[in-house]
């Protein structure tokens, strides 16, 4: 399976975890639903951008995409699926972003590497 295949299917996962559509993911990526459902069946590839854009919503490290790593340890965020908004979308990963940013500090004063 191809690196980007590998992404579509973590993606994937993640998005079904979390109970998201893909309609609410394009629109709060920005982009058309056909993309993601296209980026999720290893049509096209993700940019960037939507990478970063979606590790720090889902918690978890750009390497989680890109590279062998297989978990990693999200936040449960308790919150109604149907009735989330961009808004909702862009607090939760900010405060993702926010815990990302504490573990790789936590990581670099233990003298690990992530």
């Amino acid at each position: 399976m191809t690196e980007f295949g590998i992404m579509g299917k973590k993606f994937k996962m993640l998005r079904e975890r979390s109970g998201f559509t893909q309609s609410q993911l394009a629109e709060y990526l920005n982009v058309d639903q056909s993309y993601i459902s296209k980026c999720e069946q290893n049509e096209r590839q993700f940019s960037v951008d939507i990478l970063e854009k979606t590790s720090n919503l889902f918690g978890c490290p750009i390497q989680y995409f890109t590279g062998d790593e297989l978990g990693y340890s999200p936040a449960t965020i308790a919150l109604r699926a149907k009735g989330v908004t961009v808004e909702d979308l862009e607090a939760i990963a900010a405060m993702n972003r926010i815990a990302l940013n504490l573990r790789y500090m936590e990581s670099l004063l233990k003298g690990e590497s992530m």
